[in-house]
């Protein structure tokens, strides 16, 4: 049976989710194949994990200047720079235990979601120590050069434009596939009746004939989630009349978010579905209209996979702006810069249904539910 090691990397949840709908695809191809998934985090130096993953995630939230300078200038940096070679070289230093673990699998094949395992196997592969084929799944809708690793098997790109930009800086055309990004398998069949947008509002408590807005998130310039959704139940609609639509909130881990979410829904009895840790964002997405969210790789996929129109807040600069800008060019997504914005344009959105209508149209064309497969079907293809 054909084993595959698919590596992420936990530096915000995006090339893990990608990396987990890998593994959980997997299971269900006929044949059946042998997927691992390790996180190249939970193998590496304490102090480097720290730098790699909480270093990343405070600077984006409080230096995001800071963040958007380094993403640019990482861009233009070639990868024989002096200040590439010594960063590629701390991270060798940091990550031998995770190149034994990787040894270790014998793998048939390697796919990666983050260009670090990649970058690391690369060097392995060149001093002749791996001969199994390494692909690398780009989880962001544009291309930023870190994930120009030279010698992988394939490049497994979202669209066809960072297709177009990986040929542009001299990857080989052969290489490169247009699978999308992969999501779980739960998303992966947006027609199934379980996944029923009337079935899913009633499942949650909420009201079938009436407008459903998720919200999955706050961040800045828009405020947390529990003074989102208290904002947007007082907004009136174009004619001044209040607006009846339903919200669904979700919280996730928050418990302190949670707790003020339920406080809401206890206050707007029949109009806030308030939702903390759940397996069950599919049904979410499924029963919403119009999800409020971070453009960030993997929930823009999911939506897509649903065909659900977006407002999107608070991009991380760099990868989380260029995939804003690709959904707002392609129609399936506004952008809300601040709160005020965010509050006029969910009035507008929810109050038009002709406009979500058309939107979730274009979300639905963009949308590769099998991506996930179609990224196994080009790997197994190498390996076999």
């Amino acid at each position: 049976m054909t084993k595959l090691l698919i590596l992420s990397v936990s530096a915000g949840n995006g090339h893990v989710r990608a990396a987990q709908a890998l593994a959980a695809t997997a299971q269900s191809l006929a044949p059946p194949c042998t997927a691992v998934h390790i996180d190249a985090m939970a193998h590496v130096a304490a102090g480097f994990r720290k730098v790699y993953t909480d270093w990343y995630i405070q600077l984006v939230n409080r230096a995001p200047e800071l963040w958007s300078y380094l993403h640019q200038r990482t861009d233009i940096t070639p990868h024989h720079a002096p200040s590439q070679r010594l960063r590629r070289g701390i991270e060798r230093l940091s990550t031998g235990a995770l190149v034994r673990e990787i040894r270790r699998e014998k793998p048939d094949a390697v796919i990666c979601t983050h260009f670090l395992p990649a970058e690391l196997l690369m060097r392995e592969r060149n001093r002749g120590r791996i001969d199994y084929p390494v692909w690398l799944q780009i989880t962001d809708y544009d291309l930023h050069n870190m994930w120009l690793v030279p010698g992988m098997a394939g490049y497994l790109a979202a669209t066809e434009e960072v297709a177009f930009r990986l040929r542009a800086r001299g990857i080989p055309a052969d290489r490169i596939h247009v699978t999308g990004i992969p999501v779980m398998p739960s998303f992966s069949e947006p027609t199934a009746p379980e996944l029923a947008r009337d079935a899913c509002a009633a499942g949650l408590g909420l009201d079938p004939s009436r407008p459903v807005l998720l919200m999955v998130s706050g961040g800045a310039g828009v405020g947390d989630l529990p003074s989102m959704v208290e904002r947007v139940l007082g907004l009136g609609g174009p004619d001044g009349r209040p607006n009846d639509f339903q919200v669904i909130a979700v919280a996730g881990r928050n418990a302190e978010a949670h707790g003020k979410l339920e406080a809401l829904a206890r206050r707007h009895p029949g109009r806030v579905a308030a939702i903390g840790f759940t397996n069950e964002m599919h049904r979410m997405m499924a029963a919403s209209d119009l999800v409020v969210t971070k453009p960030g790789g993997l929930t823009v996929s999911e939506c897509l996979a649903l065909g659900k129109p977006m407002l999107l807040i608070s991009p991380i600069p760099g990868q989380e702006e260029h995939n804003a800008g690709f959904l707002m060019e392609e129609g399936a997504a506004w952008l809300a810069y601040d709160a005020i914005g965010l509050d006029y344009k969910v009035a507008r959105l929810m109050a038009d249904p002709a406009k979500l209508s058309n939107m979730a149209a274009r979300s639905r064309a963009l949308g590769k539910p099998k991506a996930a497969r179609s990224v196994l079907q080009h790997v197994l293809g190498t390996a076999a």
